[in-house]
């Protein structure tokens, strides 16, 4: 009995060690995806063009980094406000920690190379070398063109500096605070495709705008749901309830299979039209929605219907969702 007491002390000695080794590999040598690239961007007029529309209206970095104002729908951007960060993702929206968008305007990043915010934006990784939190998806950005990522940046050295010091910094729960570390990949990116290819445009548009992020629900890990790909239902607290994303694959009658391509690019450039109001939210019985629909309106009908193109070939998947709950009233779901 002895003997085997002391066989399973040794086991747990053993067990413990690998645990604790593990972990302290976990917290002093990742994330490890090299440093940030040498590089100094030249912009110039297009460039900066290129990268203003990117931010603004495709991966609509702008969005999350700014004010935004809720008390009109999908919240769009305070004027004057943008980059400053702040926008915050919280454990009461879901989020395994909480979270906050930095200040992307030259007040934070004048001391960040041309290389640490590319590989910020691209592997997750900040300036000291700490792991972001993928509410940014740098997963998606990494696969884009190095180009397309690189005008974007140009383009953020423009913005009016603002400074904000009074953004908190993010807090992550066990066991996120470990699992965090593993996240930051580094990537190679990809090659803009010829717009002329439609589908392969509008696959890459579709990644740069990760819209599998939010058209894509998740288990309650925050894992997306095998066979579920762009199939809606991935639910968003908001203060008046609970909005959940439209399904977009091609099914006929829980999502977008019996729309036109007019029809899809119609629905976005409704808020660009002169004189196009968002209703307020008590006018649509408190429903609001994260999805920036002014943001998204300025793209291109060509990128648009790219995107409308690649959508109808991914799988259909019948999900009928129920876009919005009122508060107390939602079934316990994400």
């Amino acid at each position: 009995m002895k003997k085997f007491l002391r066989i399973l002390g040794v086991l747990l000695g053993v067990i413990i060690i690998a645990i604790a080794g593990s972990v302290a590999y976990i917290k002093t040598a990742l994330p490890n995806v090299g440093p940030a690239p040498e590089m100094t961007i030249k912009s110039d007029s297009a460039q900066i063009a290129r990268g203003k529309y990117l931010a603004n209206h495709v991966a609509v970095c702008v969005d999350c980094h700014s004010e935004r104002d809720w008390s009109i729908s999908s919240g769009p951007v305070v004027p004057g406000t943008e980059g400053k960060g702040g926008e915050a993702f919280t454990r009461e929206m879901g989020f395994p920690g909480n979270y906050y968008a930095k200040n992307i305007t030259p007040a934070h990043l004048s001391d960040w190379t041309d290389g640490e915010i590319y590989r910020a934006i691209t592997a997750g990784v900040s300036k000291d070398g700490r792991a972001l939190f993928p509410v940014m998806p740098y997963g998606n950005f990494g696969q884009v063109d190095p180009e397309d990522i690189k005008a974007i940046i140009a383009y953020v050295r423009t913005l009016k500096p603002i400074e904000n010091k009074d953004i908190p910094q993010p807090e992550s729960d066990f066991p996120m605070n470990l699992i965090i570390n593993t996240i930051p990949t580094k990537v190679a990116g990809s090659t803009r495709p010829d717009p002329a290819d439609s589908v392969a445009y509008g696959k890459y548009l579709t990644t740069f705008a990760s819209c599998g992020e939010c058209h894509t629900p998740v288990d309650d890990k925050g894992q997306p749901l095998p066979g579920m790909s762009f199939a809606g239902g991935r639910a968003f607290p908001m203060p008046t309830g609970t909005v959940k994303s439209m399904n977009i694959t091609p099914d006929a009658t829980t999502g977008i299979g019996s729309w036109t391509k007019q029809g899809f690019i119609a629905r976005f450039k409704a808020a660009e039209q002169q004189g196009y109001k968002h209703p307020s939210t008590a006018e649509f019985a408190e429903f609001n929605t994260i999805m920036p629909w002014i943001m998204y309106s300025g793209m291109s009908e060509q990128d648009l219907g790219a995107i409308f193109t690649y959508l109808k070939t991914v799988t259909p998947v019948k999900n009928a969702v129920v876009k919005f709950t009122p508060k107390g009233k939602e079934v316990a779901s994400r």
